[in-house]
């Protein structure tokens, strides 16, 4: 087992010894994964926290501000464009307007029903906040030319559509 080997192809090694009969290649893409995935997020979040977010409070800002005018959702929708529960949003959204970062009211023709609306305050946030996000993924990838960036993107999309269905 040679130094140069990274943490899964050691990881990869060990299990080829302990179990020959199996084959473990797939550790070396999905452990890879995995552990890139955890390092990003810590990556991303260092810079959320810069602007006073949390992972929670950039994902609902900025889906509202993707939107386009007037900047607003219902909670239902936040839930499906964020992929969290509804309870998760109740929470990011409350702790949103505890900021000044969105507001909530009654949709219009529907007393039940509810509408998130991004602020002045919650526009200018996320618009500062994620154009440092995207300075910071360019950052993450720039050790990927363009043909591999593009490559991987492709084959992400791919694999994850084919787990999806």
């Amino acid at each position: 087992m040679g130094s140069d080997l990274d943490h899964v192809g050691r990881i990869m090694a060990k299990w080829s010894e302990a179990r020959p009969d199996l084959d473990v290649s797939p550790l070396g893409i999905i452990g890879r994964l995995h552990r890139l995935a955890a390092r990003l997020t810590e990556e991303l979040v260092a810079v959320y926290a810069e602007y006073g977010l949390g992972e929670g409070e950039f994902d609902v800002l900025a889906t509202l501000r993707r939107e386009g005018a007037p900047y607003e959702l219902t909670p239902s929708d936040l839930a499906a464009y964020t992929m969290v529960s509804s309870g998760a949003v109740t929470k990011r959204v409350d702790r949103c307007v505890e900021r000044g970062w969105v507001t909530r009211r009654v949709g219009d023709g529907d007393a039940r029903g509810r509408v998130i609306a991004l602020t002045d305050a919650g526009r200018d946030l996320i618009d500062r906040a994620f154009a440092a996000h995207i300075a910071n993924e360019h950052r993450l990838v720039a050790s990927l030319d363009e043909i591999e960036r593009a490559r991987l993107a492709r084959l992400l999309e791919t694999w994850g559509r084919a787990v999806d269905a």
